[in-house]
This record gives C-alpha cells, sequence and structure tokens, in this order.
C-alpha cells in the first residue's frame, strides 16, 4: 500500500508534463503462452510399471505489453523469451513508438528487469541528461503485487478470450493471432487503470 501511495503522489506531481504528451506512463509486464502440454492417464496393474513412449513439443510464447495510463491503448511486442536481452529490444520499441517523449515505465522486480545489462543500458539511455530529463525512468511496483499493475487485467482478460473461444484456437499460430488481435492496440477501460488516478 506505501508504494502504491508513493507512485500516486509520483504522478501527481508529474499531471502537467503527462497531461502536455512530455511524459509517457506506461504499465508494463511479461505474458506466457504454451501451448502443446501433454496431459493423461492409464491403468496398469500396480505390481508392473507401465511406460508409455511420448514426445512433448510444447511450444511458448512470450509477450512484452505495455497499456498506456492516460490513454489506455495497450501495445504488445512478441518475443522468444523474457531476458535482458529482449527486454531492452522491448525498450528500443518503445523509444520508436514515443520518439520525442520521455517515457516512464511501471514495472515488477523480475530479474531481468534488474539485471546489469538493464541498468547499463539505462546509463547509456539517459546519459548526460538528468533525472527529470532521463529518456526511460523506471519506477517498481512493490514486490510480490501483481494487483497494484493493471496490465495483469489484459493478460487476464486476452486469456480468457482465448478460453471461451477454444474452438477457434485450432493451432498455436492462431491462438497467437487471437491473441495479438484482442490486445495489440486495444484501448481498455477498466477500474484498475485508474488505481492511480485519473490522467485521460
Amino acid at each position: 500500500m506505501k508504494k502504491k501511495q508513493e507512485i500516486t503522489t509520483w504522478l501527481e506531481s508529474e499531471r502537467s508534463a503527462i497531461a502536455k504528451g512530455d511524459l509517457v506512463v506506461l504499465f508494463e509486464d511479461e505474458c506466457h503462452l504454451l501451448w502443446g502440454d501433454v496431459c493423461g492417464y492409464g491403468w496398469g496393474k500396480t505390481s508392473e510399471r507401465l511406460e508409455i513412449p511420448m514426445t512433448n513439443e510444447r511450444r511458448k510464447q512470450t509477450y512484452y505489453g505495455v497499456v498506456n495510463l492516460q490513454s489506455q491503448e495497450c501495445l504488445i511486442q512478441p518475443y522468444d523469451k523474457g531476458n535482458s536481452q529482449t527486454t531492452i529490444a522491448f525498450l528500443d520499441y518503445l523509444q520508436t513508438h514515443y520518439p520525442k517523449t520521455r517515457i516512464v515505465l511501471l514495472w515488477d522486480g523480475a530479474s531481468y528487469h534488474r539485471s546489469q545489462e538493464i541498468q547499463q543500458y539505462l546509463a547509456t539511455v539517459n546519459e548526460g541528461l538528468t533525472q527529470e530529463q532521463w529518456r526511460i525512468t523506471c519506477i517498481r511496483f512493490a514486490p510480490n503485487a501483481p494487483q497494484q499493475n493493471p496490465i495483469e487485467d489484459i493478460w487476464l482478460q486476452a486469456k480468457r478470450f482465448l478460453r471461451e473461444y477454444y474452438q477457434l484456437c485450432t493451432s498455436f499460430n492462431i491462438v497467437k493471432y487471437l491473441f495479438e488481435f484482442v490486445t495489440h492496440q486495444q484501448v481498455f477501460v477498466f477500474p484498475k487503470l485508474f488505481t492511480y488516478g485519473c490522467f485521460s
């Protein structure tokens, strides 16, 4: 609760810059889709070991995503996995998407968000600038508090959509397409987006 209040107070102090478009505030998180989990059961004599040959061709897709505090627009990008290199690639994507705007990322404390590579990247991006001018500023949510991050509700809504329309999900490519269709560049309006105040 204390961290949430700190974030709210900080956002309020930046209200003018947010309203003018000089500063964009983004709630960031990663989401993972899995395909091909093997589930099953079998019957056999309790005195004999039963072996069943199988292959587990499980596939995974990681998405980095943000939701804009002011516009409520969601942006996502697919990557093979979540790590420092893909985090840097996503930060580069955000700078391309918001070329003339300072970016504030509110995110969790994932190890790759705190890595030495990320610290070096941010130092390079912000080199020669005062803290108020930083191109990218990162603020962490409280530990183990996904309820503080509004994009978690977008992931939940997208996965609920996939469950409701499971009959369309005949391949992993279709699953990924549908996930991207219902999230990327979509505008979301739900109460958690206004947890930190109304900035739209």
